[in-house]
């Protein structure tokens, strides 16, 4: 009888190995599982990118609006009689030059060699 239980239990565990080891394991399927979570976050970014495209060539495709607004901002375009200035941006803090060269920061060495 001990040898029937022994030989039962054996057969378990080698009943029990491919269930969570093996190609078809449960560890197998939580990693498949994680992947896939991943991927449909994945998939979910690239839909709204897609979709925010999508509604960018319609645009472009049906109006003269998006056209004109592109071409304004990334070729710098203008219409014609149309006034263009540009503000460039003051330096936080101009650098101060001495009133005379002989004076200041900018003297020249003194001094024999």
């Amino acid at each position: 009888m001990r040898l029937l239980s022994l030989g039962l239990a054996v057969l378990l565990a080698l009943l029990q190995v491919p269930l969570w080891i093996g190609k078809g394991s449960w560890l197998r399927v939580w990693e498949v599982d994680r992947q896939l979570v991943a991927q449909r976050e994945v998939n979910g970014r690239l839909l709204q990118r897609n979709e925010t495209l999508d509604a960018e060539v319609r645009d472009l495709k049906t109006g003269y609006e998006a056209i004109e607004e592109r071409a304004r901002a990334e070729l710098g375009m203008i219409r014609q009689d149309e006034l263009f200035i540009q503000v460039l941006g003051s330096d936080p803090a101009p650098a101060q030059r001495p009133a005379s060269p002989g004076k200041g920061l900018l003297a020249p060495p003194t001094g024999s060699r």
